[in-house]
């Protein structure tokens, strides 16, 4: 049995099909949060830098996958927030994430 050969597509081919779709398999797209429609958008992680997801309260280290949501309402780049995804998927399930040291007041 002879090895398998990868076949390149000719220039037909590939004109006709879909254009592909980016790292994390989807663009932007419209969810409800909180009451209010926000714009999400699943990234790549290739920023470089660290981030603060506001469902666990811990970092998103560069290089990992994750989603950016931000609201509907024309929210500028201070808006934006970075969630892990399965956090962004458990937004309805969460508490209030108030996170405290060990000596501090729970006022």
């Amino acid at each position: 049995m002879s090895p398998r050969r990868n076949r390149v597509n000719s220039a037909a081919e590939r004109e006709d099909a879909p254009p592909a779709a980016p790292f994390g398999g989807s663009l932007r797209r419209t969810e409800s949060y909180r009451g209010e429609e926000w714009v999400v958008q699943t990234v790549a992680g290739s920023a470089g830098r660290y981030f603060r997801c506001p469902g666990c309260d811990q970092e998103i280290p560069p290089g990992v996958g994750h989603v950016v949501a931000w609201p509907d309402h024309g929210g500028g780049v201070d808006d934006r927030r970075h969630w892990h995804r399965a956090c962004w998927g458990a937004r309805e399930r969460r508490g209030a994430g108030i996170l405290r040291g060990r000596g501090a007041p729970k006022y």
